[in-house]
């Protein structure tokens, strides 16, 4: 039976998602969408990148223009997170409930920080973030990145861009490593050192410290990088806190079957925070993926309309991209959990290159740098030997 009402808690791609794919499969009953921020939703992969530099400013980020959401009939409540959730009943902070027939969770994650915030000690998660960084950042600002990760390193190449002197750190030997191998993580460090970024490897901040007007990043080993600025670019945390004492299996993230259903009638949980299960690995995954957001709104659309989800060749296989210094990297598949690699395109000292990565004789991931049609083309052959769905509970 089909819901009167579905509430998306989370205005994040992953909710905007769910609510566009339930208009277009017919769903005419009340829908609403809660964002914490009190920005239209929008799209956060430009925020270390063009926002950054200023190459695009927040209305050019959104995903959807107002008129967008009044012509489709999704009503916005912004700027006001939800603290609580009991059964489908969705508590938010100016005190207003909502008792829907549906819940989608997408409030996706927020970043890990090395202290309590300061103007001089921030991360990169939100609009807001990204705007306060950049005018911070000018000609000669010292940036000292905590974490290699990708989006430090997107944040480095931004800065450099903008002529801010960055100090890059990584708690590993090299940034990368463990997700697409030492080889071709040591092929994406070589432009940024060649662009002047003094990048630390092999040991971990261990606290931050800020005297006379200076932040002091102590690392492991003894060394002090000192900076007028410091990121934190750690990865994240899934938002789940507003959910305690809900009865949802929690672990890293919202634990759901494979079509994005959790252990309450009714409610199911998408993007970020939802970790789904993945039958072909065994376990639940929870993938920081624009695509993955985007192709699991449209399971749990179908799902919330009593549909069985459309097959989609590729679908559910995890896929990201980075721009830094005017390369694309790409990313497909599960890197990490290869045994074997084989470039087959380029060569990892050029511009341009792809990398197959093998298990047990299976291809199971492709990476590159300028190199889509190398990497995409075998996103059929990673999902060649398909999975049954064993739903690990939920409705």
């Amino acid at each position: 039976m089909s819901p009167r009402e579905v509430v998306i808690v989370g205005a994040s791609v992953a909710g905007v998602a769910v609510a566009d794919e339930l208009r277009r499969l017919g769903f005419e009953g009340r829908l609403v969408l809660v964002g914490d921020e009190p920005h239209p939703p929008y799209d956060r992969p430009p925020l270390s990148k063009d926002l950054l530099t200023g190459r695009t400013e927040p209305d050019r980020i959104r995903l959807r223009e107002p008129a967008h959401y009044t012509d489709r009939g999704i009503t916005l409540m912004l700027g006001v997170p939800a603290v609580r959730l009991d059964g489908r009943r969705v508590e938010l902070a100016d005190g207003r409930v909502l008792t829907p027939d549906a819940v989608v969770i997408a409030t996706g994650a927020r970043a890990r920080s090395l202290g309590e915030p300061r103007p001089t000690l921030v991360t990169l998660r939100g609009l807001d973030d990204a705007l306060h960084l950049r005018r911070r950042l000018a000609d000669g600002t010292r940036l000292v990145i905590a974490g290699g990760g990708f989006i430090g390193a997107e944040a480095a190449a931004s800065a450099r861009a903008l002529g801010a002197d960055v100090t890059l750190i990584e708690a590993a030997p090299l940034p990368f490593a463990h997700l697409l191998g030492d080889e071709m993580a040591a092929a994406l460090v070589r432009p940024h050192r060649e662009a002047g970024v003094r990048v630390l490897t092999g040991t971990p901040v261990q606290r931050v410290d800020r005297a006379g007007g200076t932040e002091n990043v102590l690392l492991a080993d003894g060394q002090v990088v000192h900076g007028d600025l410091v990121l934190a670019g750690l990865g994240s945390i899934p938002n789940t806190g507003w959910l305690d004492g809900s009865g949802l299996d929690i672990g890293n993230g919202v634990r759901c079957d494979a079509t994005g259903a959790t252990a309450l009638p009714g409610v199911c949980a998408v993007g970020d925070v939802a970790a789904w299960y993945e039958p072909g690995l065994g376990r639940h995954v929870r993938h920081e993926h624009w695509t993955s957001a985007t192709e699991q709104a449209r399971t749990v659309a179908a799902r919330l309309l009593g549909r069985s989800p459309k097959a989609v060749p590729g679908a559910g296989v995890p896929y990201f991209w980075s721009d830094q210094y005017g390369a694309r990297i790409q990313s497909l598949g599960n890197p990490e959990l290869a045994d074997e690699t084989h470039v087959v395109h380029g060569s990892l000292d050029e511009g341009s290159f792809a990398v197959l990565y093998g298990r047990e004789g299976r291809l199971i991931g492709a990476a590159g740098r300028d190199a889509a049609a190398h990497v995409m083309r075998h996103r059929r052959a990673i999902t060649a030997a398909p999975f049954p769905l064993q739903p690990t509970g939920g409705t």
